[in-house]
């Protein structure tokens, strides 16, 4: 993408501000789900922040399609934005993005190699994922009849052994909500495994590759 058109100038300028709204929605969206007896008032003020994120979330899809000139088009193209409008415990993941933006911005200084790159946003991008994944389930199954995700720990073991791809299957969802995010989670989780793991077999098959090189034919 040419970086003086106008999508990407929204992008460098909405990026900052819309990264510290992605966490300050997953911090207020944790403290109405991990702690229900708070104060009526400090409850209602997540709320209004949760609303509020989500919001900006909308204004920044809906600038960056009309900026984008593609119109239907455009949410077929970009649809894990038009997903994160619906699902807005996606957005922290979108923080891998403005991170990798600002170390464009630093082209001076060397950067990782873009296997290491990718292993690192990966990673980020799990961590984001489970813990916005483990929220949500949690959310919707400690209470319900019969559930095995009865604590915030149960969650976070179930969505760390699902973005594996292992699923011991010792706690699983029940809810229709709950087995929803877990069909998101373990399509982010396939997806992402497959990058890193390909990202390393090329590390490894590039380092072979100049040991041989180094060695030379006969081996001298």
């Amino acid at each position: 993408m040419d970086d003086d058109n106008p999508t990407a100038r929204w992008e460098r300028r909405a990026g900052p501000p819309l990264a510290v709204a992605s966490l300050l929605f997953l911090a207020s969206y944790a403290v109405r789900v991990l702690d229900e007896g708070l104060p009526g008032p400090v409850l209602d003020l997540c709320l209004a922040v949760l609303y509020g994120c989500w919001a900006l979330f909308i204004v920044d899809y809906a600038v960056r399609w009309r900026l984008s000139g593609e119109g239907p088009g455009f949410v077929r193209r970009h649809w894990l934005d038009s997903l994160v409008v619906v699902l807005p415990l996606l957005r922290p993941v979108r923080i891998v993005r403005v991170y990798d933006a600002m170390q464009d911005r630093r082209a001076a200084e060397p950067r990782l190699s873009l296997q290491g790159r990718v292993m690192l946003y990966a990673s980020m991008a799990s961590t984001l994922l489970g813990v916005s994944a483990a929220l949500a389930v949690y959310h919707y199954e400690h209470h319900a009849p019969d559930a095995s995700i009865r604590t915030f720990g149960d969650a976070l073991w179930w969505a760390a052994s699902t973005l594996a791809t292992v699923g011991y299957g010792d706690v699983v969802p029940v809810t229709l909500m709950g087995r929803l995010v877990a069909v998101v989670l373990m399509g982010c989780g396939l997806a992402l495994l497959g990058a890193v793991a390909g990202s390393f077999s090329s590390y490894l098959m590039r380092r072979f590759a100049r040991s041989g090189d180094d060695v030379g034919p006969l081996g001298g």
